[in-house]
């Protein structure tokens, strides 16, 4: 099969086209033809060699791809409803950048009604990582407020949608005018250019000073101070992502005195039992508002396989506003 792997640590261009032995589906596992590779931040991570593949999984990168399922552990696809020929989209922890991958069967689910491949490839890393972080570990609840910053990346436009569609109001920052008017068009309650604002001031001043109850914050470094002021009482952080670094100076007497809570996860190294409760989750409560199309997929650029390069490229500029994704033809 052709993938795309990673000839060395560094810039784009070290992603190469090459030939890779076709893998085969174990216990609990299925093989999916693959049709569309998800592009995630994580790739990048990788492929610089800030992010260790976990033991057991594959080289290639790539975390979420969509396709048809080829073959695979009969007797599990059969308690999960599935069959040889499904269209499916999956998370996993590697692999994904190939025209053919294997994936749990647990980690799999069906490629919502009305969705092509392209648009369901940009569901599972972006959605798996926002339900297990926003809903399960910060607990948001409808009529609550969240915080997003960096709204118009792939993960903060699943995030809107998701927030708003369960009864969340929303607020996210963004580094431009047009990212901020794109939120909106999302459906976002209110949008803050960072660049041009200090988002702990426009926070107080949308919350009438009370602050939001979860931030969801891919940044870290020093926004987690700032982040802590945005917070409501009893209001929970969530870290997915340290782009602004890994060390942080807080003030502890506020996190004691507003019961405030500080937490984060990383989801690829995580069994598939926990993974496996999250795709359930989505199932229920997701994937029946993607089939009505409350909530969509937002792709701003395909590329096909050969150009994974450009496309990491392009994440790296932070010029996007959604998902980029990569089609095998």
């Amino acid at each position: 099969m052709r993938a795309v792997e990673i000839s060395a640590y560094g810039a784009p261009d070290v992603l190469r086209l090459t030939e890779r032995p076709l893998p085969v589906a174990g216990a609990g596992e299925l093989l999916i033809r693959v049709r569309a590779s998800g592009v995630n931040r994580p790739d990048v991570l990788q492929r610089t060699g800030n992010y260790p593949v976990p033991p057991g999984a594959s080289d290639i990168p790539g975390l979420e791809v969509a396709g048809v399922i080829e073959s695979g552990d009969a007797a599990a696809m059969a308690a999960a409803g599935f069959q040889v020929g499904d269209r499916v989209c999956a998370l996993v922890s590697g692999g994904g950048y190939a025209e053919y991958c294997v994936a749990p069967v647990d980690q799999c689910l069906p490629v919502p009604e009305g969705l092509d491949d392209v648009a369901a490839a940009a569901l599972p890393e972006t959605f798996f990582t926002v339900w297990s972080n926003v809903f399960d570990r910060a607990r948001l609840q409808p009529g609550e407020t969240l915080l997003i910053q960096g709204g118009s990346s792939g993960i903060g436009v699943a995030a809107i949608q998701m927030a708003k569609a369960l009864g969340a109001r929303v607020i996210v920052t963004a580094g431009s005018d047009e990212k901020c008017a794109a939120c909106l068009a999302l459906g976002a309650d209110h949008a803050i250019n960072y660049k041009t604002q200090d988002f702990v001031r426009a926070v107080a001043d949308l919350t009438g000073g009370l602050g939001v109850d979860v931030v969801l914050d891919m940044v870290a470094g020093s926004y987690v101070a700032r982040e802590l002021d945005c917070l409501a009482e009893d209001g929970r952080l969530v870290i997915i992502a340290v782009q602004g670094g890994v060390k942080a100076e807080i003030n502890a007497g506020m996190v004691l005195r507003r019961r405030l809570t500080i937490t984060g996860s990383t989801l690829r190294p995580r069994p598939v039992a926990f993974k496996a409760a999250i795709a359930r989750s989505l199932r229920e409560h997701v994937w029946p508002l993607l089939a009505d199309g409350r909530i969509k997929p937002v792709i701003y650029r395909v590329f096909n396989a050969g150009e994974a390069a450009s496309a990491h490229a392009l994440m790296e500029s932070n010029q996007q506003v959604g998902k980029l994704v990569l089609t095998w033809s």
